[in-house]
């Protein structure tokens, strides 16, 4: 193999990932949205969570897009577990289409005439087109393009390395299964595809090298379980329930690949079924895939029920921590901007919605510490507060890189609210601040309440935090059902401030409340309305 075929081989891989890059960007573009409804429509029917989950990874091209967008909806909510599981089940069916199209597309046509034929209609459509969407179809089937020559740019390079002894020799080694499924996890975690890792190995075998079945079907094996790592390592930041979706997606892997790897290796004729029913290795390899992923799929599905149990117990839920000290970092956008336009305005959300929990956890702390004359507690508030503006600053920023992303319609407008929601939310922590300092003020200067300004102030609290915490979860879920119920709270706050407003006055013409005191109870009565408003604008930004 000569040093211009290696060159051919490395810009073709190339190709190849920046074909399926484009192809799933453009496919999240176009219809982005609509997978994201289809998901989050997967009910607890394990057929239909399984039917979402191939459709999903078929249209994306990704497996691993699809299982990662599952795992943030998990943690968001908008899922359960039940219904993840079912959805990573149907992904990796799914995941097996391309591996199909590119083994059997090769055996009946020229992949450099069909790669070129798309390349040509696809920049066509995205260079001369003015409708967006004709562009975007355009840019999909570019990208269509661009892989497919890449396949046939490999394949081409590939084909001395049949008689290049040095590289059949380096093969050899690879006769050992473990090794074979060690590289196709190795290389797949590595690029984090297993399409692209399944697309090669095919060509090799299109191009006749020669590669043992068996090998191949270790190689494949290994593949499975190497996508599955993204999942993991996406989990990492996200909450209990995602962490258990993304170890059953590398368990489910790891038990399937043992159960029909340890069946290959007792009963060799299963293989020898392969080869006698379709010629073509590379059909072999890609019909393996498929079968493989079909029989662990019907082989799990009776026991999704116990799986999740099992999960749970390995996961176990925890009791958080209260009146904690945030850390400023960004945890789902943190060096996350250079995946998928629909995981990255996935993750913003999901930013979003943690900066409105530390807010609201920091209102709930400052009412806390000005009831119960806790400094240290506030003092902690404060400190938050500092959580939270940074939060809204590098949250701004990331997002600012996101609107440079090809972005759908419906995620555009996302992008536009969050930052309208971001200073929203900002602005509720600036009200905890407010109220922290107050409680150092009544503190250091001793400052008496009667004990119906106490209820009074007791009582607006509890209804503003309730509607907090009903705006924040229907902002995370997109739960339009509860606008009502908020507004009517909204309003309910509006009474009550309006009413205390009216007690206060008539305190202080009877003189049974001190005026600084009053100062300090009008100053909590108007931070709350204010978060009051603010929660009800901040919900209202879905109904748009």
């Amino acid at each position: 193999m000569t040093f211009n075929h290696a060159l051919l081989m490395l810009g073709g891989g190339g190709l190849l990932l920046y074909g399926i890059k484009m192809m799933s960007g453009g496919l999240e573009t176009i219809a982005g949205d609509s997978l994201k409804r289809i998901l989050q429509k997967a009910t607890s029917n394990r057929f239909l969570a399984i039917f979402v989950g191939m459709v999903a990874t078929i249209a994306l091209n990704s497996s691993t897009g699809t299982t990662v967008m599952t795992v943030g909806f998990v943690h968001s909510g908008l899922l359960n577990l039940t219904q993840a599981i079912g959805v990573i089940m149907g992904a990796n069916v799914g995941t097996t289409f391309s591996a199909q199209l590119i083994a059997f597309g090769m055996a009946n046509i020229s992949l450099t005439s069909f790669a070129v034929v798309f390349i040509f209609v696809g920049s066509t459509m995205h260079i001369f087109f003015k409708n967006s969407r004709v562009k975007n179809i355009g840019y999909v089937i570019l990208g269509f393009g661009i892989a497919f020559f890449g396949i046939a740019t490999m394949s081409d390079a590939m084909r001395p390395l049949r008689a290049d002894e040095s590289f059949q020799a380096f093969l050899v080694g690879f006769e050992n299964p473990a090794l074979a499924l060690l590289a196709g996890f190795a290389v797949t975690a590595l690029i984090q595809s297993s399409t692209a890792t399944t697309a090669i190995l095919v060509t090799l075998l299109a191009t006749g090298l020669y590669i043992p079945f068996q090998t191949a079907a270790f190689i494949l094996l290994g593949v499975n379980i190497g996508t599955s790592l993204t999942a993991v390592i996406a989990s990492i930041p996200a909450n209990r329930d995602s962490k258990r979706a993304a170890l059953f997606h590398i368990s489910y892997d790891i038990i399937g690949s043992i159960v029909f790897g340890s069946l290959i290796l007792i009963f060799p004729g299963i293989l020898d079924w392969f080869t006698r029913t379709w010629s073509a290795p590379e059909q072999q390899a890609a019909m393996f895939h498929t079968l493989y992923n079909v029989s662990t799929m019907f082989l799990l599905l009776p026991f999704i029920k116990y799986i999740t149990t099992l999960m749970m117990k390995i996961v176990p839920a925890i009791t958080e921590n209260v009146g904690l000290i945030y850390e400023k970092k960004l945890v789902y956008l943190d060096g996350q901007i250079s995946q998928s336009p629909t995981m990255a305005v996935v993750n913003a959300h999901m930013e979003t919605c943690r900066m409105g929990k530390i807010a609201n956890e920091n209102l709930g702390m400052a009412l806390q510490a000005f009831y119960e004359k806790d400094v240290e507690k506030a003092k902690i508030v404060m400190e938050n507060e500092g959580v939270v503006d940074f939060l809204h600053q590098n949250i701004t920023s990331k997002l600012a890189e996101i609107t440079n992303k090809r972005l759908s319609t419906g995620d555009a407008k996302k992008v536009g609210d969050m930052f309208v929601v971001l200073s929203d939310i900002e602005r509720v922590g600036d009200h905890a601040e407010n109220i922290a300092e107050y409680t150092q003020l009544v503190v250091e200067d001793s400052l008496k309440f009667s004990d119906i300004a106490i209820e009074e102030l007791q009582s607006i609290s509890k209804v503003t935090t309730g509607l907090m915490d009903m705006v924040l979860g229907a902002y995370e879920k997109r739960d339009k059902s509860k606008l009502v119920e908020i507004k009517e709270l909204e309003d309910k706050v509006d009474g009550m401030a309006s009413e205390f407003a009216r007690n206060h006055f008539k305190r202080l013409k009877s003189k049974t409340c001190k005026a600084k005191s009053g100062v300090v109870f009008m100053d909590i009565i108007n931070d709350l309305e204010k978060t009051a408003d603010i929660g009800e604008k901040i919900v209202l930004s879905l109904a748009e």
